[in-house]
């Protein structure tokens, strides 16, 4: 609740700025960043207690259900077995040529040539970080290099705040312009999900530092430009990534993986 009502504080304060127009140069320089999340492509596998919870609901869905058409025509086929066994008069032009049990034999047959796909991909194998072909049962987060001063740190996709423009429209531009018109996401809201600030180096003058409000986006489709150094990293990778302190406010609005 504190980390919420940090951010919307913030938020309110810098929209009052903007739609009065005010002449003021800020100490802070006001920059979205912008948490651009690949969904987990293959279902995780399950924990303990989700495995005997699915088979509980299995169990209840068979001892509640009726009996499929499947079942039915095994049913009669046993009938219709037995009938002509005892030589009992039978209309031979119903009687099925091809019974449930031959087509349950065929479909095991055809079944059994089925191979699953390696959920292991190529960019697993060889160490390939830079796209959303890895780690296809977790969560991705797109993480980018910018430059700090005289260092390159990695953070998620982030730029300036220009007059004019609301912060939603402002990470819109920046995305685009700093990945590329090929990638596709969805935003999920018009208000930030999450604030950090941070001082600037010694070396650069002018502002004190600069305020970054996140926004979440849910990757969709594309690429990421080739002329753009970045990685598509799980949470524990984002961990050894991302500063200490950055890691941590973008940690507060990721929902667990385990959850």
């Amino acid at each position: 609740m504190v980390f919420n009502r940090l951010i919307f504080s913030e938020f309110h304060l810098c929209q009052r700025i903007f739609s009065r127009g005010l002449k003021l140069k800020p100490a802070w320089d006001i920059t979205t960043g912008i948490c651009v999340e690949r969904l987990p492509v293959v279902t995780p596998p399950l924990n303990d207690i989700q495995k005997k919870y699915k088979e509980l609901l299995y169990t209840i869905e068979i001892e509640n259900s009726l009996k499929s058409d499947h079942e039915i025509r095994k049913d009669n086929d046993i009938i219709q077995a037995k009938q002509l066994k005892e030589s009992i008069d039978v209309d031979y032009d119903t009687v099925s040529k091809i019974t449930a049990q031959d087509f349950e034999d065929s479909s095991a047959e055809e079944l059994g040539k089925f191979q699953f796909a390696d959920i292991i991909t190529e960019a697993d194998k060889k160490g390939i970080k830079n796209t959303v072909d890895r780690c296809l049962q977790k969560h991705l987060v797109l993480v980018t290099s910018l430059k700090f001063g005289s260092d390159m740190k990695q953070v998620l996709p982030q730029g300036l705040w220009k007059e004019g423009e609301t912060l939603r429209q402002t990470a819109e531009r920046v995305l685009a312009q700093h990945c590329g018109p090929d990638l596709k996401v969805q935003f999920l809201s018009n208000a930030p999900c999450g604030f950090h600030k941070y001082k600037y180096p010694a070396e650069i003058d002018g502002k004190i530092g600069a305020k970054v409000f996140f926004y979440y986006a849910n990757y969709r489709s594309g690429k990421v430009s080739e002329q753009v150094k970045h990685t598509w990293l799980t949470r524990s990778e984002l961990e050894d990534a991302l500063p200490i302190r950055y890691n941590k406010s973008v940690q507060q609005f990721l929902i667990e993986e385990n959850i």
